[in-house]
């Protein structure tokens, strides 16, 4: 597929249509559902041939592979409009803006409790007023009147208060929810769905105030750069997702994380290195045992397997500390001929240098 010369043979003939019929032609031709996604994935491609994304998927359909919807996903993310992503300034500034407008609803609660409470010490006080106006026979048909006025007037304020109630709640709701997904985005990687380097810290944070044994492994996939050399970067993420639910699978019940690039981080918790460095060893034989193939032609993409350095961590050390020592172990199996597992404590990172 040629995107450029495509659209300027588009400019040349009826534009609409002859656009369309593209469309629809590449969308048979990659076995693509027309839908509204889809079809506008593509309708980018042919309409702007220069953007990015339109360069990665000619690289990818080119070699005859056919995308998937799920590239089409994770393309769209990677290669979204300038000003579509968000960047991390603009995440914090946007759960900075859900936090300030918490508070302030906070505040407006508290505003409608205290004019509610005025309210009722005044309705209170009328009440008590005119009561005693009708024990005493003074006035008592006026007494009586004013008590009717005076609690239809409460009532009303009260139907008031409770339909602002139920608005303030419904937005309090939806605030929540919002900055559930916005703390959910700012600890979670896009591509893989694995929590993120700041996940991981937090969670080490966490375990380290409660106690318990903590073991860190850092692994990281072998000639991942010669994959997208020579697949493509799309087959490059897809195979950073499949290592990504082989250790989420295998090590089930540890938190495993997309530390960054071809890198993962695992924290294993309450378990000794020799059972952590089992769980790991069996997801490195699951990885390596797979057999990868592109999808669509079944052409084989040779083995895949990664290296990994494993590492207690010691009483009170850092997680920083700890994670040095786990990534020298990784480097170290890099060194010793890759796709291994490499286990060593604080007393062993001498050795390691």
């Amino acid at each position: 597929m040629r995107i450029a010369r495509a659209v300027r043979s588009d400019a040349e003939g009826e534009e609409g249509r002859a656009l369309f019929e593209r469309i629809g032609a590449f969308l048979v031709d990659q076995r693509l559902a027309p839908t509204p996604t889809n079809y506008a994935f593509v309708h980018r491609l042919f309409t702007e041939p220069d953007d990015t994304l339109a360069r990665a998927v000619e690289l990818i359909t080119e070699r005859g592979v056919r995308i998937t919807p799920r590239d089409i996903q994770t393309l769209t993310e990677d290669h979204a409009p300038e000003g579509a992503q968000q960047s991390p300034a603009e995440l914090k500034a946007q759960t900075e803006g859900l936090v300030a407008r918490t508070q302030m609803q906070v505040e407006g609660f508290a505003d409608m409790v205290t004019a509610m409470r005025a309210e009722t010490a005044d309705f209170g006080r009328d009440l008590v007023a005119s009561a005693e106006a009708i024990s005493t026979g003074d006035d008592a048909p006026q007494a009586v009147d004013d008590v009717v006025r005076i609690t239809a007037a409460m009532l009303d304020r009260i139907r008031v208060a409770e339909d602002k109630l139920e608005s303030a709640t419904r937005e309090a709701s939806e605030l929540r929810e919002k900055l559930e997904e916005a703390r959910d985005n700012a600890r979670r990687d896009p591509l893989t769905q694995l929590p993120n380097r700041r996940a991981f810290e937090e969670a080490f944070a966490a375990q380290e105030a409660v106690g318990g044994q903590m073991c860190i492994a850092v692994c990281d996939i072998d000639h991942f750069k010669s994959v997208n050399d020579r697949f493509g970067h799309a087959v490059g993420d897809r195979v950073l997702r499949v290592i990504a639910d082989a250790l989420s699978q295998c090590c089930r019940g540890h938190l495993v994380t997309r530390y960054g690039g071809e890198e993962f981080a695992i924290l294993f918790t309450n378990v000794p290195l020799d059972k952590a460095r089992a769980v790991l060893e069996h997801a490195r034989g699951t990885v390596q045992t797979k057999r990868y193939k592109l999808r669509d032609n079944d052409a084989p993409l040779g083995e895949i397997t990664f290296s990994a350095g494993l590492t207690p961590v010691e009483a009170g050390e850092m997680h920083q500390t700890a994670f040095h020592r786990a990534d020298r172990l990784l480097y170290l199996a890099k060194n010793e001929g890759r796709n291994q597992v490499k286990t060593g404590s604080a007393s062993y990172s001498d050795f390691c240098r």
